[in-house]
């Protein structure tokens, strides 16, 4: 009903507080690129946090102090260019750092609970507040932001000394495999489905024959199982009728829960 992108965080600050009191639902989105927005839209206030949110502050010669808005690939090159490695992983998500740090995101062998140290947040009153690592309830795709209403304001990350050259290097490498791998020439919320626990989801789906399966204009991707793509001019009930049918294709074969990695939001 009502989008806005404070500029500031006060003006977050006085938004939230305003909201609360008013007892208007809201929702914070970051670059909203892992989301399926229903079709019916989302009642209440969405708040982005983007281009005013999206400063980076370098501490000491490994600790960076980045706001929430901030882009990942952004953020990757100017880390690479000060020579800073052990971002690599992240630089091809195309995510803003806050929703990283709420997804807990990851590629690669490496999530972002490996490099953040703290994160400032606007709680649930209104109020600003500092959480370390290990309060952040980090785990696979996962942390306290999903059961909180907590706002990520910035991050301090913690990296390693790097060659430029060396990271710029690994980088490429990351992004060259993104694009063999995945259908990132159809737009999409990124990786559907969670990795299984001892299992490769995108694996399962593949053996139950389903690359190409398609619900309106929404499709299992043909390069890679675990992606449902929009083909042509799919709804959100589309990718949701198709979702559900590629968990019971699934569970009946293997008698596996797949799990949905994208965020569904907004009336149903």
């Amino acid at each position: 009903d009502y989008y806005v992108q404070p500029s500031s965080i006060e003006e977050l600050q006085s938004l939230i507080r305003f909201l609360n009191k008013s007892d208007i639902e809201y929702c914070v989105i970051g670059n909203g690129s892992n989301l399926l927005v229903s079709d019916k839209g989302i009642r209440g206030v969405v708040i982005q946090l983007s281009d005013t949110f999206d400063e980076v502050e370098y501490i000491d010669d490994v600790t960076v102090k980045v706001m929430s808005g901030m882009m990942l690939s952004r953020l990757g090159n100017k880390l690479a260019d000060k020579g800073l490695a052990g971002f690599e992983f992240a630089t091809g998500i195309p995510g803003s750092v806050g929703g990283a740090v709420r997804m807990n995101a990851g590629a690669y062998g490496k999530e972002f609970k490996d490099i953040v140290k703290k994160v400032t947040v606007l709680n649930e009153d209104g109020n600003i507040q500092e959480l370390k690592n290990a309060e952040l309830g980090f785990t696979y795709r996962n942390s306290i932001f999903s059961v909180n209403k907590s706002i990520v304001i910035e991050a301090e990350l913690v990296l390693q000394k790097g060659n430029m050259e060396e990271i710029k290097e690994k980088m490429n490498e990351y992004l060259n495999s993104r694009k063999e791998k995945q259908p990132l020439e159809y737009p999409s919320a990124g990786s559907t489905f969670k990795r299984g626990d001892g299992y490769i989801t995108a694996k399962l789906i593949d053996e139950c024959g389903l690359k190409g399966y398609q619900i309106g204009g929404a499709q299992v991707s043909e390069k890679h199982a675990g992606f449902i793509i929009n083909k042509a001019d799919a709804t959100a009930d589309d990718i949701l009728q198709l979702i559900k049918y590629v968990q019971d294709s699934v569970y009946r074969k293997f008698g596996k829960k797949i799990l949905l990695e994208v965020q569904v939001i907004g009336e149903e």
